[in-house]
């Protein structure tokens, strides 16, 4: 019986079934237990990212991007190569299957052993040890206010240019920036891993942003990537945020709260100012979904500047808004965070809800001074 089905299975097939066996086993581990689930990606999980982060650093590229672009020769050669197997080799035809169903099942595990736990994990409000703050318009028009404050003051330390903000040094300099962040914040918080590793700006990124996608990570290279094609105080943001996705922090809200933490860590003027305005403008996206008129008095004490740039980027946005590209990778995105157990892109946004409880003490000091 074993020599029969080493016969139509190859012995390293065999090997990568087992593991996708042990693989399904702790995805529903995951879903069972999120305190498993915190184990597993703090523990090992952070091992795995590690391990591929470090491997893939020393490229001056995108090792995924490249798989990408050439996966139609690969497909094709590998396509090749079974048809002539099947043709020389008995049982070639089942051994052929076993080999590609191998490679799918290899694809899932390096998944639920690299990032699947993270989607499982206890939530960032618990982790942070954040009080559960109220969110209505009142709270998210005070907490606008404070973030609004917060740019106000910073506003004169950054240069500006044609409607833009200009960070002033280098994409790797925003890296290491960042990395030093993340050094204070695994300190504070254990669960926020803390390594050096790059960040890989995408050569397709003008074509990318006709996708909405800002940056990506990739769970099967270790890398977190880059779309420069985003004016730079969206660049740096979402530097943070796929670095955050590179140490485990899966969901989108959170990733986008850490990277909001990241950036207000920092104490770089240019990184906080980055993350004061990405916040702003998810809460201004709250705020006009409940009062419009809130969000015009906001406005009305924001500094011109901002204003510039944020009506700047919206010019610049224009052509990629109504793009069909973007609906596509919208439903891909949409229907792969659903499946992880999130609401789905809406997440990205209900970062608000922990910039409210995160600043809810700030907010309450204010009130009562």
């Amino acid at each position: 019986m074993i020599k029969k089905l080493k016969e139509r299975i190859p012995t390293p097939s065999i090997v990568i079934f087992i593991i996708g066996i042990i693989c399904a086993a702790l995805y529903i581990l995951f879903l069972i237990s999120p305190v498993a689930a915190n184990f597993f990606n703090e523990n090992i999980s952070r091992i795995f990212r590690r391990a591929l982060a470090y491997i893939t650093a020393p490229l001056p590229f995108s090792l995924a991007e490249f798989i990408i672009f050439v996966s139609p020769v690969i497909i094709f050669l590998i396509l090749r190569a079974v048809f002539r197997y099947m043709d020389a080799h008995p049982h070639g035809f089942a051994r052929a299957v076993s080999a590609m169903l191998s490679a799918l099942v290899l694809l899932m595990s390096v998944f639920v052993l690299n990032f699947a736990a993270g989607y499982r994990t206890s939530s960032l409000d618990i982790k942070l040890n954040l009080e559960n703050a109220e969110v209505d318009s009142d709270s998210l028009f005070a907490t606008a206010e404070y973030v609004k404050n917060k740019l106000n003051k910073l506003a004169p330390s950054v240069c500006f240019k044609d409607g833009g903000s200009i960070r002033g040094y280098s994409h790797s300099k925003t890296v290491e920036l960042a990395s030093s962040s993340y050094d204070k914040l695994h300190e504070q918080y254990g669960f926020i891993d803390s390594f050096r590793a790059p960040v890989k700006r995408l050569a397709v990124s003008p074509l990318m942003t006709y996708t909405h996608i800002s940056g990506i990570y990739s769970f099967f290279t270790g890398e977190a990537n880059l779309n420069t094609n985003y004016p730079e105080f969206v660049n740096v943001y979402t530097v943070c945020h796929e670095m955050a996705h590179q140490r485990g922090i899966a969901r989108e809200n959170e990733a986008n709260f850490i990277a909001y933490l990241v950036c207000i860590t920092s104490d770089d003027t240019y990184m906080q100012y980055c993350g004061y305005l990405n916040m702003l403008e998810y809460l201004a996206t709250a705020i006009n979904k409940t009062s419009p008129t809130d969000l015009q008095k906001l406005y009305q004490t924001l500094d011109t500047r901002i204003i510039a740039e944020l009506n700047t980027y919206s010019e610049f946005f224009e052509k990629y808004s109504k793009s069909t590209a973007s609906k596509v990778s919208e439903k891909i995105n949409n229907t792969y965070l659903v499946s992880q157990g999130t609401p789905g892109t809406v997440s990205y946004g209900m970062v608000v809800e922990l910039a409210v409880a995160y600043h809810a003490e700030n907010i309450s000091e204010k009130v009562t001074d």
